[in-house]
């Protein structure tokens, strides 16, 4: 039997049903009700408010926490992340973040890809939901691949009854908003319809659009992109590039200015105890990525030029060049932040630890500068 026919798929209707009834109903009855009613202010802050909350336990919760193990949350958070990934209604964290381990391991894969861009948008954006690959074998052997999770009472607990919990609140939350309002049929659409299809199809959007559009400034070993326009509507994690090349760094937004409220929700709550452990990527294997993606690019672009071999080889000679000094300056700072952190005041004054890092700061800032003019022009 080929490799081939043995990758069995089936439909899955339940999915292909509720997915399908409750898009119509966001894009026709939602809207027909506002022309017919009208809507009052109070059910569009609940629904939009509800879809923050769990749209932020997917990203700070079930893919920075669980999925990457990026950052370790107090028993605290870790419920009430739990309790929005029932709201958010995207399954367990177990099985999500099961999902996502195998997507960061196999990614573009056709097959081991649960939701391989390479397979188109339809597929990666919502196909791998309506119709399963091996669906009958694959979910017990990749919940044995998350044995730290499975150690998490409150991510078991959660696997344990999450169509209980999140059936049950997707229609209570709604349903008990819209008693003590008076709005009953506008909660139930705008925060319990609306909301559900607006996050799922934000969220989903990471997975297909996040690897379609956008630019690939630290890696093109896979189709992940850095896109600002997502980043927004997902609350940061449309800086999926750098995701991808740096998974396990708690930030998706780099820069202290990239729009990431996840990584601003977990600085902040560090500073009280309620998260620890916070894994980054320091700032020099940052600058060697970008540079040897620009590298590549850059000699992909002279390849086929009359004076190839000169090109590559003035490209490389200033990548050493920049590299070295990036070396330096990033050994120096650590010296310097090392003597600062010891206390050792004397002994920094006289080695000039930060005098010589500045030097060597403004130094690599120079090459760089000459580095980023060089490869502007072959990329």
């Amino acid at each position: 039997m080929s490799a081939k026919a043995a990758i069995k798929s089936d439909k899955q209707w339940t999915n292909i049903i509720f997915f399908g009834v409750s898009f119509l109903i966001a894009i026709i009855v939602v809207p027909w009700y506002g022309i017919q009613y009208g809507y009052h202010f109070s059910s569009w802050a609940w629904g939009i408010g509800l879809w923050l909350f769990s749209s932020t336990s997917i990203s700070m919760g079930y893919h920075r926490m669980w999925s990457h193990r990026a950052y370790e949350g107090h028993a605290v958070l870790r419920f009430i992340m739990a309790f929005g990934g029932c709201l958010a209604l995207q399954n367990s964290a177990l099985h999500w973040s099961s999902d996502h381990r195998i997507h960061h391991k196999h990614v573009d894969h056709d097959h081991k890809d649960p939701y391989s861009a390479s397979r188109g948008f339809w597929h990666s954006h919502i196909g791998w939901l309506l119709k399963r690959e091996n669906e009958h074998k694959r979910y017990d052997e990749q919940y044995d691949r998350c044995p730290d999770l499975k150690r998490d009472p409150i991510v078991m607990f959660q696997h344990k009854y999450y169509w209980l919990l999140s059936v049950g609140l997707n229609i209570a939350i709604p349903a008990l908003l819209g008693l003590i309002t008076g709005h009953f049929w506008e909660m139930i659409l705008v925060a319990g319809v609306w909301r559900l299809v607006w996050s799922h199809h934000l969220t989903f959007f990471i997975n297909s659009l996040a690897h379609i559009w956008g630019t690939r400034p630290y890696t093109e070993e896979n189709s992940a992109r850095d896109n600002i326009v997502l980043a927004v509507l997902t609350g940061g994690e449309g800086y999926h590039n750098y995701h991808h090349k740096f998974q396990y760094d708690y930030r998706n937004g780099v820069r202290w200015w990239h729009f990431d409220p996840s990584k601003w929700w977990i600085k902040a709550l560090s500073w009280i105890g309620v998260t620890k452990n916070l894994k980054s990527v320091s700032k020099d294997k940052i600058e060697k990525a970008k540079a040897e993606t620009l590298l590549l690019k850059a000699k992909e672009k002279t390849a086929h030029m009359p004076n190839a071999e000169e090109l590559m080889a003035k490209l490389q000679h200033e990548y050493e060049v920049f590299l070295d000094k990036l070396n330096q300056t990033y050994q120096a700072r650590k010296e310097w932040l090392e003597a600062k952190k010891n206390e050792l005041a004397e002994s920094y004054d006289k080695l000039d630890l930060r005098q010589e890092y500045e030097e060597l700061k403004k130094s690599f800032e120079i090459q760089k500068a000459n580095w980023l003019q060089v490869t502007k022009q072959y990329t």
